[in-house]
C-alpha cells in the first residue's frame, strides 16, 4: 500500500468518515477502548465500513507514527453499487461484460487489469471487500488513470455476486487451468462475467463450484501459468474478437 493514502489516529479517521471519504481498508487495534474508539466503531457500523481487528504489531509495521490504535487507507475512487450497476448495464441494451476478481492481492496486477478492462469495454469490475488488493496510489499509477474511467464495485462475498449475475441472465465463466475447454472453444458473445483468481491460489474451489463454465488458456511452455494480468488481457481480448 502507498503511504500517501494512509491516515492514522482515531480522531483523524472519524473526521475522514464524517467528510464522506471512501475508506478502503481500516485496521483497529485489538482491545482498543475509550470514548473516541466507541465513537469510531459507531460510525464504522453506521456506514457499513469493513474493518479488521489486529494486534498492535500489525499497526506498528504499517507506520512508526503514533497511530493511537487505528489506521485507515483512503481510496482515491468512489465505489459503485453492484446491483444498481448490473441493472443499468442490462437496461442500456448493450451485451454485458463484467470482470470478477477473486482475492487478487497485488496492487500492480490490479492496476494492469483495470487498464486492460477499460480498453476492452468491460462494464464493471467486482471485487470483495475483504482480502483483495486495495485501490492504492500504485493501482492508480499502473492503471494509467483507467481506474477513474471504469466502475469498480465492492461486495461482501464473491459468491453472492455470482448468484446475482446468474439471476440477471449473465453467464459466469471461470478462468482456470482446471478446465477441459479452452477459451477459444467458449462462446463469449452472450452476456458474460469472467472470474479471475488470485496470483498464488487461483480461483477458490467454492467459487469454481458455482460458475456456469470453466475455460483455460492453452499452454505450450514449461512454466504452466501466466501472470494474472496477462491472462486477463488474453481472455478479454478474446471477448472483443468474438464480438467484433
Amino acid at each position: 500500500m502507498d503511504n500517501t493514502s494512509l491516515i492514522f489516529g482515531i480522531r483523524a479517521i472519524i473526521e475522514a468518515i464524517k467528510a464522506q471519504k471512501t475508506i478502503d481498508k481500516l485496521f483497529i487495534q485489538k482491545g482498543l477502548h475509550g470514548d473516541l474508539s466507541k465513537e469510531l466503531m459507531q460510525l464504522v457500523k453506521k456506514h457499513g465500513i469493513t474493518f479488521s481487528i489486529v494486534p498492535i504489531e500489525k499497526l506498528n509495521r504499517l507506520t512508526r507514527k503514533n497511530h493511537q490504535g487505528a489506521i485507515a487507507y483512503i481510496s482515491p475512487i468512489d465505489f459503485y453499487d453492484f446491483e444498481e450497476l448490473v441493472i443499468n448495464v442490462i437496461e442500456s441494451g448493450r451485451t454485458p461484460l463484467f470482470l470478477v476478481l477473486d482475492q487478487l492481492s497485488d496492487v500492480r496486477n490490479f492496476g494492469a487489469i483495470i487498464r486492460t478492462a477499460e480498453c476492452t469495454g468491460v462494464d464493471g469490475i467486482i471485487i470483495q471487500k475483504k482480502g483483495g488488493a486495495p485501490v492504492s496510489e500504485d493501482t492508480v499509477k499502473t492503471s494509467a488513470g483507467a481506474v477513474f474511467k471504469i466502475p469498480i464495485c465492492k461486495v461482501d462475498h464473491i459468491k453472492d455476486a455470482i448468484f446475482y449475475l446468474q439471476g440477471s441472465g449473465i453467464n459466469v465463466i471461470a478462468a482456470t487451468e482446471k478446465a477441459s475447454d479452452t477459451i477459444y472453444n467458449t462462446n463469449l458473445t452472450n452476456p458474460t462475467a469472467i472470474v479471475m483468481g488470485s496470483e498464488g491460489k487461483g480461483i477458490s474451489n467454492s467459487v469454481l463450484k458455482l460458475v456456469d463454465q470453466q475455460a483455460k488458456l492453452p499452454m505450450y511452455g514449461e512454466i504452466g501459468s501466466l501472470n494474472v494480468s496477462v491472462a486477463s488481457g488474453v481472455f478479454l481480448y478474446e471477448v472483443v474478437r468474438q464480438r467484433s
